[in-house]
């Protein structure tokens, strides 16, 4: 109930962006927004808590590496989904409002002088490094063959899963949870989780269109790899 009222509610700022013959702003705009300042907000919550220990500064310098590839790809092969315009008070609140929620995490961190045990800190570098190589990788794939020629992409890291780059995007932000140990970290995770899992849906059926879906289909996962084709 509540995600269709803001749906209906944001299209409505939508539309009335478009009527009011404004400059556009896009979604990219809020995304990019949240990348630039979230290295800043972190430093900002250690000086505040006036902590610096290890788990920090991993947390620091792994959410800030993550952020700063975001921006090279902005500028290299960028996603054209993200070029949708946006009425400003709909980008605030539903793109870099939603997108704060991963805030949380360095919070619980900074805020209570947490350190995580040396084996949290290890997982957690290797889930991002992980969800990275997906996110990257497979978009910069998606990015060259679809300039190419329109079709389906079931080469590649896209053979065994459908959307890689969903993948990893949840691994990262996954890693980054993981630092915290705590509950209130997952906020963020079930609410992007469920919304990546609406879009994987809705991309299954539209390219459901297209000749060879099924087959590609049945040998990959929605998400996660399929180790064995059928």
């Amino acid at each position: 109930m509540l995600g269709a009222l803001n749906d209906d509610f944001e299209s409505k700022l939508m539309n009335d962006a478009k009527q009011e013959n404004s400059k556009p702003m896009q979604v990219r705009h809020f995304i990019n927004a949240h990348k630039i300042a979230t290295p800043f907000v972190v430093m900002g919550m250690m000086y505040l808590f006036n902590f610096w220990g290890a788990t920090a500064w991993i947390y620091l310098a792994l959410h800030s590496s993550y952020c700063l590839l975001w921006l090279i790809k902005e500028y290299t092969f960028r996603d054209k989904r993200f070029e949708t315009t946006i009425h400003p008070v709909a980008g605030s609140i539903f793109v870099f409002g939603m997108l704060g929620l991963y805030w949380i995490a360095p919070y619980l961190i900074i805020s209570r002088h947490f350190e995580a045990p040396n084996w949290i800190k290890a997982c957690a570098v290797v889930t991002v490094v992980v969800g990275i190589f997906y996110h990257y990788v497979s978009d910069a794939h998606k990015h060259t063959q679809l300039a190419n020629k329109k079709e389906l992409i079931v080469n590649g890291l896209f053979s065994r899963t459908r959307n890689p780059n969903y993948l990893g995007e949840m691994l990262i932000y996954a890693g980054f949870a993981m630092l915290a140990l705590h509950p209130l970290a997952l906020v963020a995770l079930v609410y992007w989780w469920s919304f990546f899992i609406r879009n994987m849906l809705q991309k299954d059926k539209s390219l459901s269109r297209y000749e060879g879906f099924e087959e590609w289909k049945n040998n990959s996962g929605l998400c996660i790899p399929k180790l064995f084709k059928t």
